[in-house]
């Protein structure tokens, strides 16, 4: 073996596209008896059913190799045995009747001989086969003007690390390498030899891939496999191996020929395609969560279901165990919801939760985190352990302690202005917090704040609205004679507030008023208008004035003072049993009488409070209202949906009143029509006023 590589030969840009880095279809051959006594797998797809040793012919006859022109290698000038000779010294092209795993069938290959005549006895007399595939025709020409000089045939056979150990010695050392292997690792082989290869292994050698190998080796088995290894400057470089078995007439092995690529490049670029996949699903599972919490925190307008939403949204998918806690304007907490990943500690978690919050408000990475500025960056922390029982109940320290008590991050969920409560990650002892679930944490604290601060300023404003509403509905009085009953339902899917308004007004000259309106809208302004509607009409009702003339000053005074939006209400003066009544673009009331009958009151219509209308008439209508009817005025969202028009919700309602029993009292009319009408599709509020003279 010489001392040092042979001088590198300028042979052109052809060879880097020409040999392949995937393992080769090899063969080891006896030169002296001319026998293939080895082959790989490869090279054994190639030529199947062969039982080695095998004559050189007979291998290159079953495997079909042929020249160029299509005649059959052997019926040549030129056999595969003076390829494996070297004979010609820059290989020959040809192709082979059968694919292989790295080449087609009747794809060009490229053949090259190896002689082994520096290596020890017996191998002095044998020589490896090579058999690359060649992908461009312009790679199999440039090879052909190599020329039959030992340098380019040394060249092309140093593109392959072959190496060959002896196993019948201690430790299965290595006794023959070519140049490339030297080239590849740096070591040289006057150092190596009679050492057994595990000399490039290192620290982060893969010891699994290396156990794979020896029992390949001991079960006498081909392994192919690709490890971190180590060249003789310590610089790694990513190795694929082939190793096989050479064995002899009688089965045994004789040898062990490895053959190793440096495939560095391809790792290299492959571990970036895998690192580059890994962040991109990284960050898909990120917004996923993203919008997990978005879309539960839109589900929810009531603050108290949307800090548990967003516990049990993110806690499992992030840490063992958490906790979302929200404070009131004092700084106070009010909400608490903890959420775990285990089902066997849920129980821990509930009774946590109704544990008294002094385990929450004494730590200080919570006060840390609600008094953080906007700069404030979470990062994990190992939770303090040895002063939890100064600052928790025996309870709360048995509780904290099943649930887990590894790591923990506490990530502030800020709002517009200030910071809302807290977002707490725990995992139990022995698991980290991974920075992907920090940076996660850290979205989710900015988005799911804000998501909160919504739903918190959207229920501040529906309580507002719904205290406005309540002071506007009038309490019903008592009136003789008469039984009456009222509903008001607000749609579930709005701000719970509206302009539909009822009233029922004992009148100073013995008679009864009942008015029904809806403003247009469903907000602050919507119910303000309500308020001063009901007003105006209450004072012109009280003058005593008849129907029509009441909701024709109403209108007349909307429009002077530009009071509301388009309304439409419904007046009734109820004088004894007479019915006196006006409809300002309002759905017709219907009046029941004793035994079913059910007459529409559609009388009366003139144009909606606020639109001008034609000409300056007075419309009214009446109807009697006889011991044992019910009268029932109502709202357009009663009997309108999306599902169903105005005309069928008519229909519908006729169709339920006639049904009712006659024993019935207001308040279960009042009932039964909301039930049955709405039916849990309510998309607009609904307003119910029943009137039911009762028998004699």
């Amino acid at each position: 073996m010489p001392d040092a590589t042979p001088p590198a030969v300028p042979v052109g840009p052809p060879l880097p596209a020409v040999l392949h880095d995937r393992p080769a279809a090899t063969l080891l051959v006896d030169l002296d008896e001319g026998v293939v006594v080895y082959a790989n797998l490869l090279a054994t797809e190639l030529a199947p059913g062969l039982h080695l040793p095998v004559p050189l012919a007979a291998w290159s006859e079953a495997a079909g190799l042929r020249t160029p022109d299509g005649v059959p290698l052997e019926a040549g000038l030129l056999s595969l045995g003076a390829v494996a000779a070297g004979e010609p010294a820059r290989g020959l092209e040809m192709s082979a009747e059968r694919a292989s795993g790295t080449s087609e069938a009747r794809e060009a290959l490229w053949v090259v001989g190896v002689p082994l005549t520096d290596a020890p006895a017996p191998l002095a007399r044998q020589a490896l086969v090579v058999l690359l595939p060649l992908r461009e025709r312009a790679d199999v020409r440039a090879l052909q003007q190599l020329g039959d000089d030992l340098h380019a045939r040394a060249a092309v056979a140093s593109t392959l690390s072959f190496t060959i150990s002896d196993p019948h010695q201690p430790d299965d050392p290595l006794v023959w390498v070519n140049p490339a292997f030297e080239r590849v690792t740096g070591y040289r082989g006057a150092d190596v030899l009679g050492t057994n290869c595990r000399f490039l292994q290192g620290p982060d050698t893969d010891r699994s891939a290396v156990a794979r190998i020896r029992a390949a080796l001991d079960a006498g088995t081909t392994i192919a496999d690709t490890l971190l290894n180590y060249r003789a400057d310590g610089t790694p470089f990513w190795n694929q191996v082939v190793i096989s078995p050479v064995v002899d007439a009688d089965g045994r092995v004789t040898h062990h020929v490895g053959i190793q690529a440096d495939v560095t490049e391809r790792v290299q670029a492959q571990l970036e395609r895998e690192a580059a996949l890994d962040e991109v699903r990284v960050a898909g599972r990120r917004l996923q969560l993203l919008a997990e919490v978005s879309q539960e925190l839109a589900q929810h307008l009531d603050y108290t279901a949307a800090v548990r939403a967003l516990a049990d949204v993110v806690v499992p998918q992030l840490a063992t165990w958490g906790f979302v806690a929200v404070t009131d304007d004092r700084g106070h907490v009010d909400r608490l919801h903890i959420a775990t990943r285990e089902p066997r500690h849920r129980a821990d978690g509930e009774a946590l939760e109704h544990e008294d919050v002094s385990w929450l408000v004494r730590s200080p990475r919570v006060a840390e985190a609600l008094h953080s500025e906007a700069t404030h960056v979470a990062s994990p922390f190992p939770v303090d352990v040895d002063s939890l029982p100064a600052r928790t109940t025996p309870t709360q320290l048995a509780l904290l302690q099943r649930l887990g008590l590894g790591s923990a991050l506490v990530v502030p969920l800020r709002g517009r202005g200030r910071v809302l409560g807290v977002l707490t990650l725990v995992v139990a002892t022995g698991e980290e917090l991974s920075q992907e679930q920090v940076i996660t944490a850290a979205h989710i604290g900015h988005r799911a704040g804000l998501g909160l601060d919504n739903v918190r300023l959207y229920q501040r404003e529906r309580e507002a609205a719904l205290t406005l509403q309540r002071s506007l509905l009038p309490e019903l009085p008592e009136l003789p004679g008469l039984d009456v009953a009222a509903a008001y339902v607000p749609a579930l899917h709005r701000s719970q507030v509206g302009g539909d308004w009822f009233d029922v007004l004992p009148l100073p000259d013995g008679a009864v008023g009942l008015a029904v309106g809806d403003v247009v809208g469903h907000d602050l302004r919507a119910a303000a208008s309500m308020g001063q509607l009901r007003s105006v009409l209450r004072s012109y009702a009280w003058s005593g004035e008849d129907a029509g003339t009441v909701v024709a000053r109403l209108d007349e005074l909307v429009q002077g003072l530009a009071m509301a939006d388009v309304a439409t209400c419904v007046y009734l003066r109820l004088e004894g049993s007479t019915l006196r009544y006006s409809r300002a673009g309002h759905p017709p009331p219907f009046l029941r009488e004793r035994g079913g009958a059910v007459v529409e009151l559609g009388g009366g219509l003139t144009t909606p409070v606020g639109v001008a209308p034609v000409g300056r008439s007075i419309a009214e209508a009446t109807a009697e209202l006889r011991p044992g009817a019910v009268l029932v005025v109502y709202t357009d969202g009663l009997v309108e949906r999306r599902d169903r028009s105005l005309r069928d919700g008519l229909a519908v309602l006729r169709a339920t009143l006639a049904a009712l029993p006659d024993d019935v009292d207001a308040q279960q009319v009042c009932d039964h029509l909301v039930t049955t009408l709405t039916a849990g599709v309510q998309e607009d509020d609904v307003c119910v006023l029943v009137v039911r003279r009762p028998e004699d």
